[in-house]
């Protein structure tokens, strides 16, 4: 599998084994299963893997998989879903979450830490979810006051190599976080034919994600593809029941041309999904939705078959399906 720099890190691995398949977001499974799965990741090649502490059993995976002894190329990334806690307390919220998600994975130490929160301007309203937005993003003052000096001294002390962001919050703050004096060394970003972060969205604003991505690179920040599938719109079928109005089911059906054009190839669309996200400028490594073992091999083919032909990008981007 070929590898990339990302951000500060080397020899990262074009795929990234992503954690909400491994904790049965994505469908289910099993943790004999998504323990497999690890392993079989590893011996294909893939050198980083994505956890976060909202994935379920995820880290218990992790820590299960690798008994406390991840081979020394393999990389381990987890989250915090901070939010808006009191001032003064940011910290102390970030080292306490890095130190539960340590302990489950048996592990001292992680590669990269992600504020998995949205980063929204200070006074913003958001047209969805404004109620609860506390819980899952992060103002625009407490970020650069407090998250970006908390982020920095974890990794002056070793707990993490390196620190990101997870850039599906309102455009406009994530691009400002990219181009501000203390950036993050990698972002996670949309990277998938519909530009849609689908059910992550809760602001007005189009979303930017090949503008937060070019920014990314403008800047020497390592970019993780992430929702290449689009949680399941992108495949043949979705994998579990949801609503209509669900943004998923709502992907699903915008992407009806993009099926058709694969039945026409006989190419599976999910295979299909991840190599048009492989071939994005400025992506460095995609992270995979994969719960098991098959889904793992077809991600693997798809990496495996290299860039998109010229002419079937064209075809693929001729369906009109970007940014709705």
């Amino acid at each position: 599998m070929q590898t990339v720099t990302l951000g500060p890190l080397a020899n990262v691995s074009r795929l990234t084994l992503g954690g909400g398949g491994l904790g049965q977001l994505w469908g289910e499974s099993s943790l004999d299963e998504a323990v497999a799965t690890v392993h079989a990741a590893v011996e294909a090649g893939i050198t980083l893997i994505d956890t976060a502490p909202m994935y379920r059993d995820c880290e218990q995976v992790i820590g299960d998989a690798f008994q406390g002894a991840v081979p020394s190329h393999v990389g381990i990334t987890t989250k915090c879903q901070l939010g808006e806690p009191e001032r003064g307390t940011v910290a102390a919220r970030l080292e306490a979450s890095l130190d539960a998600s340590l302990e489950k994975m048996r592990l001292s130490h992680a590669d990269i830490f992600f504020l998995h929160s949205n980063i929204r301007p200070d006074l913003y309203t958001y047209p969805r979810h404004d109620d609860r937005r506390a819980t899952f993003a992060t103002p625009w003052t407490e970020y650069v006051d407090e998250v970006v000096p908390a982020m920095e001294a974890l990794k002056a002390r070793g707990r993490i190599g390196a620190w990101g962001i997870t850039g599906v919050g309102v455009p406009e703050t994530i691009l400002k976080a990219l181009a501000h004096d203390q950036k993050p060394d990698t972002v996670q970003a949309v990277a998938n034919l519909l530009d849609s972060p689908g059910g992550m969205r809760s602001y007005a604003e189009p979303p930017q994600p090949r503008a937060i991505i070019a920014a990314a690179k403008a800047q020497g920040v390592g970019v993780l593809g992430i929702r290449a599938v689009q949680a399941g719109a992108l495949t043949a079928a979705l994998d579990r029941p949801m609503k209509d109005s669900h943004p998923e089911a709502a992907d699903y059906r915008r992407a009806a041309p993009f099926r058709a054009l694969c039945a026409e190839l006989d190419v599976d669309p999910a295979v299909m999904a991840h190599r048009y996200a492989l071939d994005m400028a400025g992506v460095d490594t995609v992270i995979l939705g994969v719960k098991n073992r098959a889904e793992l091999v077809q991600c693997l083919e798809a990496e495996a078959a290299g860039p998109l032909p010229s002419d079937l990008r064209a075809r693929i981007e001729g369906l009109g399906l970007t940014a709705a």
